[in-house]
């Protein structure tokens, strides 16, 4: 026993196959995946179009099961596209940092400079022995504050004339030994000017209204450790 099934194609589906529409004779119990399979005997490269699909103009899974006289479309992506990328974003890890990775998604074919600061435990501080760093974070309060310091930066930049693209900053959580990284601001601008200046005030506004905390472990011996800092600074 079998089945017939009408088959709408649209866009580069339709280009492939060369038709709007089109018949196909399926055997009883036959599923979507079953229909992709034979059109992809037809045009093998179908098979690697991305494709969503409905029956009956709702949408369904690669298992659903055709009836006779059932209309089956094949939609490749729709005209919304793809969801632009944040223009400020903020991240806590527990594991290490990955600057590059930043600075990709930072990075448009409109900037010309890409300003990344790197910020790294050292083994000194206020003449004490440092063999290590643990940091903790008010996570649900950072991020909000965080973006709502690069909103602003920004818009004083903007307001000089200055263009900025986008920014990426993400902060370690946990313990963080001598020589790995802690902190990463990246930013991106169509000049240097704007990128180097909106890294250095993010960062420094960081250290000031972000709450994150950070606690040293002394190399003297004793094992002790110390939270150090500052109150925050709210603007």
């Amino acid at each position: 026993m079998t089945i017939r099934v009408t088959v709408r194609l649209f866009a580069s589906a339709r280009e492939l196959l060369g038709a709007e529409s089109l018949d196909l004779e399926l055997a009883d119990g036959a599923t979507v995946a079953t229909a992709k399979e034979v059109l992809a005997e037809r045009a093998p490269d179908f098979a690697r179009l991305p494709l969503a699909q409905a029956v009956n103009r709702a949408y369904a899974a690669d298992d659903a099961v055709l009836a006779d006289g059932d209309e089956l479309a094949f939609i490749p992506p729709i005209s919304g596209g793809a969801p632009e990328p944040p223009r400020f974003a903020f991240s806590l890890h527990d594991g290490e940092l990955d600057a590059r990775a930043l600075e990709r998604a930072c990075r448009s074919d409109r900037d010309g400079a890409l300003c990344t600061f790197v910020g790294v435990t050292r083994d000194h501080n206020d003449g004490q022995r440092v063999k290590g760093l643990a940091y903790e974070a008010y996570a649900e309060m950072a991020e909000p504050v965080l973006l709502r310091i690069c909103a602003e930066v920004v818009a004083a930049e903007e307001a000089r004339g200055r263009e900025v693209g986008r920014i990426r900053v993400a902060h370690r959580l946990g313990e963080v030994p001598v020589g790995e990284a802690s902190v990463v601001v990246v930013v991106a601008a169509p000049h240097r000017g704007p990128a180097f200046d909106v890294c250095h005030e993010v960062m420094d506004r960081l250290k000031k209204e972000v709450p994150i905390f950070k606690k040293e472990w002394l190399d003297d011996g004793s094992g002790e450790s110390r939270w150090v800092g500052e109150l925050p600074d709210p603007r």
